[in-house]
C-alpha cells in the first residue's frame, strides 16, 4: 500500500526541493541564500512564493530552472535533476526582453531558432498561442507598436512555444501599471490554467498571490525556507468552474487570506 501511495505521489509531483541549500561564493565572502528548504509542487498546480524582499525566492526559481545547483540537498523537476537544456521549464522574467528590430512573430520564434528546433509544427503551435493571447493580428508589428501588457503576453507565448511542462514566473507583471497588471495577470492565468501548465510565481504582491495561486508558500527572511503553506479555497460556480483572479478579489474570503499571509510575513522577519 505504501509503495502504491509513493508511486502515485511521484506521478503527481512536478517538482520538489528536499532539504535544499544554496550558498553564493565570492572572493571575499559567502552568502547563504537558501537553507534546508523543502516543498513539493503537483502537476497542474499554480503555486505562489511570497516572502520579504531579498529573502531568496528568485534563487529558488533558479534552482528549479537548473541555472544553478544546490550546495546541499536535492532538487528534482519531473523526476530528475533540472537541466535548462531539456526545455522542461520555461522562465518568464520581469521584463519582456523583446528585440526591437524583430517582429512579434519573429520574437516569439527566436528561442526555437537559436536552439535549432523551429519546425513547421512548432511554428503552427506558436501562432495558435498568439491567437489565444489575442495577438494574431499583431504578428507583423514591432514591439514598440504594442502596449506593455501586449508585449508581456508576447513574452509568454515565446516561453510557451517550447511546450515547457513547468512555468517559472519571476514577477512577470511588476513593470505594468496597476490596471493593466490586473487585466494581464488574469488573462495569463486563464491561458496557463486552460493549458494545464504547472506554474511557480514569485511575487511581492500579496493580493496577486491570492488572486492567482492554488497555494501560497510563505518564506522566511534570508536564508529562504518555507515558513507556512496556505491552501487557497475559493467557492466554485454552479457549473463547477473556479473563479477568475478578478472574481477572487471581490470574494469575502480574499481579505481573510490577505490578513493571514501578512501576519505570517510579519512573524517571519528575522527568523
Amino acid at each position: 500500500m505504501d509503495a502504491e501511495k509513493s508511486d502515485k505521489t511521484a506521478a503527481e509531483t512536478a517538482a520538489r526541493l528536499v532539504d535544499a541549500s544554496l550558498v553564493y561564493h565570492t572572493l571575499k565572502q559567502q552568502t547563504l541564500a537558501v537553507e534546508h528548504c523543502s516543498f513539493e509542487i503537483e502537476k497542474g498546480e499554480f503555486v505562489a512564493l511570497v516572502g520579504p524582499s531579498g529573502c531568496g525566492k528568485t534563487s529558488v526559481l533558479s534552482l528549479l530552472a537548473g541555472i544553478i545547483e544546490p550546495t546541499g540537498g536535492m532538487v528534482e523537476v519531473m523526476g530528475k535533476k533540472p537541466d535548462p537544456r531539456d526545455n522542461i521549464t520555461g522562465y518568464m522574467l520581469q521584463r519582456d526582453h523583446l528585440l526591437d528590430w524583430r517582429t512579434i512573430e519573429d520574437n516569439v520564434l527566436l528561442g526555437l531558432e537559436v536552439k535549432g528546433e523551429l519546425s513547421g509544427k512548432k511554428r503552427e503551435y506558436a501562432m495558435e498561442l498568439l491567437d489565444k493571447c489575442a495577438l494574431s493580428g499583431f504578428r507583423r508589428h514591432y514591439p514598440r507598436q504594442l502596449s506593455g501588457g501586449m508585449r508581456q503576453k508576447a513574452a509568454l507565448v515565446r516561453t510557451l512555444a517550447f511546450s515547457p511542462e513547468i512555468l517559472l514566473l519571476d514577477e512577470p507583471f511588476s513593470a505594468l501599471d496597476y490596471q493593466t497588471r490586473l487585466i494581464i495577470a488574469s488573462d495569463v492565468h486563464g491561458i496557463i490554467k486552460r493549458g494545464g501548465y504547472t506554474s511557480v510565481l514569485v511575487t511581492h504582491d500579496i493580493s496577486e498571490a491570492i488572486a492567482l495561486g492554488d497555494r501560497i508558500l510563505v518564506f522566511t527572511d534570508r536564508p529562504a525556507r518555507v515558513k507556512k503553506e496556505i491552501v487557497l479555497d475559493f467557492p466554485k460556480s454552479g457549473e463547477g468552474e473556479s473563479p477568475s483572479p478578478l472574481e477572487r478579489r471581490a470574494m469575502p474570503q480574499f481579505n481573510g487570506y490577505f490578513d493571514l499571509v501578512w501576519r505570517e510575513l510579519e512573524r517571519g522577519r528575522g527568523e
